[in-house]
C-alpha cells in the first residue's frame, strides 16, 4: 500500500476520491461562466413577462462573489453553489421567480431554459480548466496503482462529460454524481457508493475536496484522510473555511505519492 506523503505526514492509502469542481478543475473558469449564463438569461426572461429581477440580490442566491463589473470573481466555499446539488440550485431560482410573480409551475419552466441556456453556452466554451499540478499527480497516483474515483455535487452525465473535456476521464475508475444517491454531501453515501464501486475501504481511502461538505462527508464515510484544498495565504485561514480536514493544502505540488520509508 503505498504512502500518500502531505506535509512531510504519510497516510496509508489503496485509493483517492476527487470532489470535481474546485478541486479538479478551475472553479470560477467553469461555473463562474455557467452562473453568469443562467442569471442573464433569467433576467431576460423575467423582463420579457413584465418582472423585474434585480442584479443586486444575485450574490446572495447562491453565494457567488462579483467584481465591479459584475463578472464572478470568487465564490463561497459554503454556499449553495459550492455545497448544493443541481436541483438545489433550481429551486432557489425557482422560489426567485415565484416572488417575482409566476407560478410555481411556470417558475420551473422558466429555470430549465436558464439552464438550457448556459447548458450550451459552457458546450460551445468548455472552460473546463485542470487545477495546476493535477495531472503530474493523477499520473503519479495511477504509476503507483491507487484507484481513483470522482464524487461530486453535480450529475454523474455532466461530471463525466467535464472530465472528458480536461482529457482526464481515464484515470478515474468511478464517477459518481448526487444524482446517484438519496442522499448528497455531507452525508457518506456518495463516498461509500464511490468505494463500493471501487472494491475500496473508505477506512483506506482519502478523500480530497474544497468545501467542508467535501471534508463533512469524509468524516462521516471514516475516510483516511480528508484533505482540503484551498489557495489561502495560510493554514489558519484554510482551516476555518474547511474545518473538519484533517490536511490542508493550496495546490496538488505539496503532495507525493510513494514510500515514506524510501527518504532519507
Amino acid at each position: 500500500m503505498p504512502d500518500l506523503i502531505i506535509h512531510n505526514r504519510a497516510y496509508k492509502v489503496t485509493g483517492i476520491l476527487f470532489d470535481k469542481d474546485g478541486t479538479l478543475l478551475d472553479f470560477i473558469a467553469m461555473w463562474g461562466c455557467w452562473s453568469e449564463s443562467v442569471f442573464e438569461a433569467f433576467a431576460q426572461q423575467l423582463r420579457k413577462r413584465g418582472l423585474t429581477f434585480s442584479s443586486d440580490i444575485v450574490p446572495r442566491l447562491w453565494g457567488t462573489i462579483h467584481g465591479k463589473d459584475g463578472k464572478i470573481t470568487d465564490y463561497d466555499r459554503n454556499g449553495p453553489l459550492a455545497m448544493g446539488s443541481m436541483q438545489d440550485l433550481y429551486a432557489v431560482l425557482s422560489w426567485q421567480s415565484y416572488q417575482a410573480g409566476l407560478s410555481w409551475a411556470e417558475s420551473m419552466e422558466l429555470v430549465q431554459q436558464c439552464k438550457q441556456h448556459a447548458d450550451r453556452e459552457l458546450e460551445r466554451l468548455r472552460p473546463a480548466q485542470p487545477l495546476p499540478g493535477l495531472l503530474a499527480f493523477l499520473a503519479s497516483c495511477k504509476e503507483h496503482g491507487l484507484k481513483l474515483g470522482v464524487v461530486t455535487a453535480d450529475d454523474t452525465e455532466s461530471a463525466e462529460r467535464h472530465l472528458a473535456w480536461m482529457g482526464i476521464r481515464s484515470y478515474f475508475d468511478a464517477v459518481v454524481g448526487s444524482d446517484l444517491v438519496e442522499l448528497g454531501k455531507p452525508f457518506p453515501d456518495m463516498m461509500q457508493q464511490a468505494c463500493g464501486k471501487l472494491s475500496l475501504s473508505c477506512s483506506d481511502t482519502a478523500i480530497f475536496g474544497d468545501t467542508n461538505g467535501d471534508m463533512r462527508m469524509g468524516l462521516a464515510a471514516g475516510a483516511a484522510v480528508s484533505i482540503g484544498i484551498h489557495a489561502a495565504a495560510n493554514a489558519a485561514t484554510a482551516a476555518q473555511l474547511l474545518p473538519d480536514a484533517n490536511e490542508w493544502i493550496s495546490g496538488y505540488s505539496q503532495l507525493r505519492i510513494g514510500r515514506r520509508s524510501d527518504e532519507g
